[in-house]
């Protein structure tokens, strides 16, 4: 497999090697020996799967508060999405930056987004699974989420009509709220 970095520390964009012929293919999706040795030494608890419908659904920031905190390895499964992670972390010199990165069933990426992070997605087609592993269970006390168009972080969506969720609607901005990492 094949990994790269962005210039906010942490995070780890995977490209596995995919084994393909005329009956299909075939991927390790995570072995921990590699993942550890790429920099992903989280030992994940649980996974979670999504699904959503129709292209221009936002879901996210999503995050947990600590001592709940996630570390997350997500892949689209089915459709194309664009993926996002905004650093939350106070002392990092790239505090509230995010990035972008497409994931889909074709490219087979994966986005390690270590805890410390808001992490999102906008799907880009109809009919998305994401998948992801998370190094701690959910928490729901600890359920947190930040307005989706917050201007002080500025993710540049390309929706202008969002289908969102009631929680992520009544998200607030990053600055109306108390987040500690």
């Amino acid at each position: 497999m094949k990994t790269s970095t962005f210039p906010i520390e942490g995070l780890i964009l995977v490209e596995p090697d995919v084994f393909g012929d005329h009956r299909g293919y075939f991927f390790e999706s995570y072995s921990f020996k590699k993942y550890e040795a790429a920099g992903i030494g989280c030992t994940f608890v649980q996974d979670n799967q999504s699904f959503s419908a129709k292209k221009g659904i936002i879901r996210g920031l999503h995050f947990q508060h600590p001592p709940y905190a996630q570390a997350k390895l997500v892949r689209c499964t089915r459709g194309r999405v664009m993926d996002v992670a905004v650093d939350l972390r106070k002392s990092s010199p790239t505090f509230l930056q995010w990035i972008s990165v497409e994931l889909s069933e074709e490219n087979k990426r994966q986005l390690f987004i270590p805890r410390g992070f808001a992490h999102g997605f906008v799907t880009l087609t109809d009919n998305c699974e994401l998948q992801y592993k998370a190094d701690n269970y959910y928490a729901p006390e600890a359920d947190g989420a930040i307005a989706y168009n917050d201007p002080q972080i500025g993710v540049e969506w390309g929706v202008e009509n969002p289908v969102l969720s009631a929680k992520d609607a009544a998200a607030r901005p990053y600055g109306e709220q108390d987040i500690d990492f």
